[in-house]
């Protein structure tokens, strides 16, 4: 079974940054395609960004414009999350999700993955 842990939110002023880990155990990590998503109160699930098994980045440029940068280390198991020239409109809970079945680029929709960890609260303060 596979589990996911995120880590690294919190309360961070207006223009500041964070930056989110999430471990993962249990399966073979390198194989999976892994994806932030955040949900903020009153609205759906959102995809922040992913990255594939070979290293294909994307994200949601949209909503994240370029501030957010999404990384990974199969040494560790560990796929990250830098945040930077966070906006109150970024605050939300934080998921970590893992694809298990290969693909050429993360899906946007949440429904394609496999496996998600319990979370974490990012609040940005104005």
């Amino acid at each position: 079974q596979v589990q996911l842990v995120e880590s690294g939110g919190g309360l961070v002023q207006a223009g500041g940054s964070l930056g989110l880990s999430c471990v993962a155990s249990g399966g073979t990590f390198s194989s999976f395609t892994m994806a932030w998503f955040r949900q903020a109160p009153g609205k759906d699930r959102e995809f922040v960004a992913g990255i594939t098994s070979f290293g294909r980045k994307s994200s949601n440029t949209d909503s994240v414009k370029g501030r957010f940068a999404i990384s990974r280390d199969n040494g560790v198991n560990t796929v990250y999350l830098q945040m930077n020239s966070l906006g109150p409109e970024d605050t939300a809970v934080y998921y970590c999700a893992a694809e298990r079945t290969y693909t050429i680029i993360a899906p946007t929709d949440a429904g394609k993955y496999d496996y998600w960890g319990q979370g974490t609260q990012v609040t940005v303060s104005s």
